[in-house]
């Protein structure tokens, strides 16, 4: 056959670690330059183009369009030169199909010294066993028969002191002196009564599957695939919780002259929202605080040079948190475009990788949902994220020029930062809310 060139997949993202194959945007026999698009990748942020580095012919399609969690340098196609016949492409030994199943498991050694675990499974003539997690990690570590027991724990579940003595009694040798759940006759199929004697809730440990296409049973569930994106936003979420220790404070901002200078603006036909400011208004507080403006990689904190707003932006996908890069630097108009524009490649899932890694600070607006005030979860490695609540009208005692007392209506909005208390301590993390609220509430100061 014909030496084929390999196209393998690629990192398109400095977290992946498998991509799913969205669409082939050449078919075989197609000629290919290098930067040509060759197919569309899921990776765990976004949908990405995959360019050839290579000219030729694409000879072999080996992983086909909608296969999942292909892992990185996997074989998925082969090239050959122009020229060629791309027919008789030769396929690689190795090539086989990386499907989305987990690898099988190792098979057992050939005459096992221990009785492999019970299954639990339902048979006739046996009652199921409902086993506590701790009880089923010593049966199955051990080898041990629940069935022949009668558990102790509350509503018919075997607990982990019944497998504990269970195990005790096997190590002596001696046979358990448990009572037995069903009749001494081994084949002898218990009666309803008798079966309603032993445990009152003769139910399966977890809910059965929807069957696909029929009408929902009671007690069953639906599972749905997680995307590449949906786990590593899991994973992370996780990774951040456990590992950072979040602190959080909140202030009440008054944006009535941000309200004032949007109508303003919108008389010129310049159209920019109320996010846009709280945008600018951060990226401005982190150059007068540039002490907020780190991340922590794990032994030393880094005080970055650049500030980038990563923007928080909900897709079908899951989150993700494209950059405003060098948002101090930009005026309100130049934000809103970028920031439309960021959001409507998000959603499309047409982001560049270069246009969602990274990042110096976060923000979550949730306002336009109707939420009034929310704790937002820190993006490893930036040590804050700014989550940003609705507009509402409340009355305030102000002074007037005379010194006078009296009640206004202004809209305020609350604004919590949760931040790592590993470099942003909670004074810091105070001077910064004081310095944002006065940017937003004195939004010409965003000018200078």
């Amino acid at each position: 056959g014909t030496p084929g060139i390999k196209v393998l997949m690629p990192a398109l993202s400095p977290t992946m670690e498998e991509g799913n194959i969205v669409k082939w945007l050449k078919k075989e026999g197609d000629t290919v330059n290098a930067g040509d698009a060759l197919c569309e990748i899921e990776t765990d942020k976004a949908v990405v183009t995959m360019e050839s580095s290579d000219d030729g012919i694409l000879a072999k399609i080996l992983v086909e369009e909608g296969s999942k969690n292909i892992r990185l340098g996997s074989l998925i196609g082969l090239l050959v030169e122009e020229g060629q016949d791309w027919k008789q492409v030769e396929i690689p030994a190795d090539a086989g199909d990386p499907s989305s199943v987990a690898p099988p498991a190792p098979a057992p050694a050939a005459a096992p010294s221990v009785s492999a675990p019970p299954k639990l499974q339902h048979q006739p003539g046996k009652l199921q066993v409902r086993l506590s997690p701790a009880a089923r990690n010593i049966l199955e570590t051990h080898g041990l028969d629940p069935s022949n027991v009668t558990p102790t724990g509350p509503r018919g579940i075997f607990t982990k002191e019944d497998a504990l003595k269970l195990l005790q009694e096997k190590q002596k040798g001696k046979p358990s002196d448990l009572k037995p759940v069903v009749s001494p006759a081994p084949a002898a199929v218990p009666s309803p009564s008798q079966a309603a004697a032993v445990t009152s809730y003769p139910r399966p440990a977890i809910p059965p599957v929807s069957t696909p296409g029929q009408p929902a049973a009671l007690g069953t569930f639906t599972e749905i695939p997680a995307s590449n994106i949906r786990r590593v936003i899991a994973k992370r979420l996780t990774e951040s919780k456990t590992t950072i220790p979040h602190a959080y404070a909140a202030a009440d901002c008054a944006i009535d002259a941000v309200l004032k200078l949007r109508k303003e603006l919108a008389k010129d036909d310049i159209k920019v929202s109320v996010n846009d400011f709280i945008i600018k208004a951060t990226a401005v507080t982190l150059r007068q605080m540039p002490d907020v403006n780190v991340t922590w990689d794990g032994e030393v904190c880094r005080r970055l040079h650049s500030i980038d707003i990563s923007i928080a932006v909900a897709t079908d996908r899951g989150l993700i948190t494209p950059i405003i890069k060098d948002a101090a630097a930009k005026g309100i108009k130049e934000i809103a475009a970028s920031a439309k524009a960021l959001a409507k490649k998000a959603r499309d899932g047409k982001l560049l990788p270069e246009e969602y890694q990274g990042g110096s600070f976060s923000i979550s607006n949730l306002g336009m949902f109707g939420i009034s005030d929310f704790t937002a979860v820190i993006n490893p490695p930036q040590a804050c994220i700014l989550a940003v609540g609705r507009a509402r009208p409340e009355l305030r005692i102000v002074e007037d020029e005379e010194g006078n007392e009296k009640l206004e209506q202004h809209q305020l909005m609350t604004v919590t930062l949760s931040s790592d208390g590993r470099v942003v301590d909670d004074e810091l993390a105070s001077k910064f809310l004081e310095t944002l609220k006065a940017n937003i509430e004195n939004p010409m100061l965003l000018a200078l």
